[in-house]
Parts: C-alpha cells; sequence; structure tokens
C-alpha cells in the first residue's frame, strides 16, 4: 500500500524567483467523501487518476494510489465530477534536501497558495524557505477536494 507523508503550508513571500518548473493544473473529484477521495487530474500535457484514503490523526499521511491516463479520459472523466472544480499552477521549488510543490489557485480560490513537502516519515526534517508560512498540515478547509465546495473567496 502507498502511503504518501505532506506537510502543508501557507506561503507568505515571493517563491517564483526560486521556482525550477511550473506546471498548469486543473482537477475535479468523482468522491469527495473523506475516507476515499477519487480525483481526475489534467496536469499539463497528462492525465491522472488518484484515490486517496482517510489520513492519520496528524493529517501529515494517508493511502495514495495514481494511475496515469491519457488527457482525452481525464477530460471525459472531469465532465461528470462533482460540481466545483480546482484551477491551479503548480510550482517546484527546491529547499535543501527537498522539493516544495506551491500552488497558486485561480477562479473561486484565487489569492490562495499553499506549499507542501514531502517526505518520508511525519518526524522528517526539512528546511523551511523564508517565504513559508503558517502550516495547515491536517486542516482540512485547504484539501483541494474541500476548496471545491467551500472556496476560499467565500472564507
Amino acid at each position: 500500500m502507498a502511503q504518501e507523508i505532506e506537510r502543508k503550508f501557507l506561503v507568505k513571500g515571493d517563491f517564483k524567483p526560486e521556482a525550477v518548473k511550473q506546471t498548469r493544473i486543473i482537477q475535479g473529484y468523482l468522491s469527495s467523501v473523506p475516507e476515499r477521495t477519487v480525483r481526475v487530474r489534467v496536469k499539463g500535457d497528462k492525465g491522472f487518476l488518484t484515490i486517496k484514503g482517510i489520513g492519520s490523526e496528524s493529517g501529515a499521511s494517508r493511502y495514495e494510489w495514481e494511475k496515469e491516463i491519457s488527457v482525452a479520459e481525464a477530460e471525459e472523466l472531469l465532465a461528470i465530477c462533482e460540481p466545483g472544480v480546482i484551477d491551479k499552477i503548480r510550482y517546484i521549488v527546491k529547499s535543501g534536501e527537498h522539493a516544495f510543490e506551491v500552488d497558486e489557485f485561480f477562479g473561486e480560490n484565487q489569492g490562495l497558495i499553499v506549499a507542501e513537502v514531502e517526505l518520508k516519515s511525519e518526524e522528517e526534517a526539512f528546511e523551511k524557505p523564508a517565504w513559508l508560512g503558517e502550516e495547515v498540515t491536517g486542516y482540512t478547509k485547504y484539501y483541494n477536494s474541500m476548496l471545491m465546495k467551500n472556496p476560499y473567496k467565500h472564507w
């Protein structure tokens, strides 16, 4: 069973000069219940189907399964997803031994920028860049599956 371990933070400064890559992501959810989210995503020129299980008590780890599918298949599945679409640009920013995925949201979530770092264990240390803000790991309102239901602009 694949386990995803990551910590999530708000972004409080300018990270873009440090970005080594950026990719547009459009995603929707076939299921957004916390016990099993089923996500469909077009990421650049690739499509993906991802299933995630319920998170640990800390919110830092959970089961994740992902399979690449064609963009055409992803677009067909996006058409039958639950209401609400996530539209964002993901920047990759290296910091020490790790790479942060920084998501800048658009549409209903315009103005929200969050950074995630993937870890080997919940206790693994990592270098925190100056632009990293408050930690929001485990805060469900920052989950993409919740942002489609209760967008940032309504907070």
